[in-house]
């Protein structure tokens, strides 16, 4: 089954002392007038006519996301004592269990000092098929589709689901659980999904939720994090209330639904309860077929990166994508890879794969004269798409009236492609 993405390097630990370096460095720069450009963009606060030592770490500091350089060195402070104390910030206990989405993080909960079992659900719920479904059924669905997606055996690909939902019903009855998720779509589903399969509130169910730490200027997941970095998060974790339960229940329906229009609603309205729910539906509710060119916003960005570039190796793509133009990412690199081959193993493909003989990621992909077509508005994709799609339970069939999102994120009927 798909994991998450494992190419990020930036673990979240900042060096003091490297800082302090940098920041004797930047002074040096700003005396000369010539500060790196990325520092010079944000020197907008202090009168640096005559630069002392303190803004050069106060340039430092916003550069790493902080206020000011006390909240910088507090914060690595805080880190360092979580990683000198991990039996007092990772006071879990051996019946805790710890879930994710993957097992990204298994290993470096139990280096950070944590007792409790590590149990996931890999179902990556933001791609396929996703309807509600007695859970044999259910099983089946999401069995049959991650096995045609990602060339796995059946067989295999159903015990996974098996043991892994298994063992998701006994988060109904479970002493102390904690769910560990971040903002992106991913996660977002795999915890609404855990939350509504449960009939009431089991007697300690926690959630650790995090957008963005402080010191990394991209984050992308919970899973680049170093072992200490995840003993700080752990005291941030909050009790799961009856609240976030029944939001949970009410947005997996709608991502069930044949019909987007409930999804919507709950995509453009805050909820405090889940406070991250609402931008991960947002970017979901964006796979819909555009109303211009019929490309979901994935494949949209990745035509636009190789255009732009003439030929480009998969890897590259994936990366550019995720590191710089994905507004929110959810996908890992063998996800990405299925979610493009729609655009190539069709009769009228939008990219051209070449080097057939290498390894996947590094196989260069080009843009065809359709591609450009469609990515200018030019050509409509579900005019010349063979492939069935899906988002949740919405159903997206070449040739046929169908679901798609406007430039402002509203569901739209498309009866014809003159709708578009």
């Amino acid at each position: 089954m798909p994991t998450r993405p494992t190419w990020l390097s930036h673990d979240g630990r900042i060096n003091l002392e490297q800082q302090r370096k940098r920041a004797k460095a930047l002074l040096q720069h700003l005396k000369n007038g010539a500060a790196p450009d990325g520092l010079s963009l944000i020197s907008r606060g202090p009168s640096f006519a005559s630069p002392t030592l303190s803004d050069a770490q106060w340039l430092i500091a916003r550069e790493l996301g902080f206020s000011s350089w006390p909240k910088l060195k507090a914060h690595v402070d805080a880190v360092e004592f979580a990683a000198r104390h991990p039996d007092f910030e990772a006071s879990d206990e051996a019946r805790t269990v710890h879930w994710r989405c993957g097992n990204d993080i298994a290993h470096s909960l139990q280096l950070a000092g944590f007792k409790g079992s590590f149990q996931m659900l890999t179902d990556p719920l933001c791609m396929g098929p996703v309807q509600d479904l007695p859970a044999e059924a259910y099983r089946a669905l999401r069995g049959q589709f991650i096995s045609q997606a990602f060339g796995m055996a059946v067989g295999d690909t159903t015990r996974r689901l098996d043991d892994e939902y298994t063992h998701l019903k006994l988060l109904g009855s479970a002493d102390h659980s904690v769910l560990w998720c971040e903002a992106d779509a991913y996660d977002q589903l795999f915890l609404i999904r855990a939350l509504a399969g449960l009939e009431r509130l089991p007697p300690k169910l926690e959630l650790i939720e995090v957008d963005r730490v402080p010191g990394i200027q991209r984050f992308i997941g919970i899973g680049q994090l170093a072992p200490d970095v995840l003993a700080w998060l752990w005291p941030q974790r909050r009790p799961v209330d009856e609240e976030a339960l029944l939001l949970a229940r009410q947005a997996w329906l709608a991502y069930c639904d044949a019909s987007p229009v409930a999804l919507a609603k709950l995509a453009h309205s805050p909820h405090d309860a889940l406070p991250f729910l609402a931008p991960a539906l947002l970017r979901q509710l964006q796979e819909l077929p555009g109303v211009r060119d019929g490309l979901s916003l994935t494949e949209r960005l990745a035509l636009q990166v190789i255009n732009e570039a003439g030929s480009m190796p998969f890897a590259r793509v994936f990366a550019e994508l995720m590191g710089k133009r994905e507004p929110l990412p959810f996908l890992g690199d063998i996800m990405f890879h299925a979610m493009l081959r729609p655009l190539i193993d069709t009769p009228h493909p939008l990219l051209i794969e070449s080097e057939g003989h290498l390894e996947w990621p590094r196989r260069l992909l080009t843009i065809t004269e359709l591609g450009k077509q469609v990515l200018s508005g030019a050509a409509y994709w579900l005019e010349h798409a063979t492939h069935e799609r899906w988002v949740g339970g919405i159903c997206i069939r070449s040739g046929q009236p169908h679901w798609g999102i406007d430039q402002q994120a509203l569901p739209v009927w498309c009866e014809s492609f003159s709708d578009s």
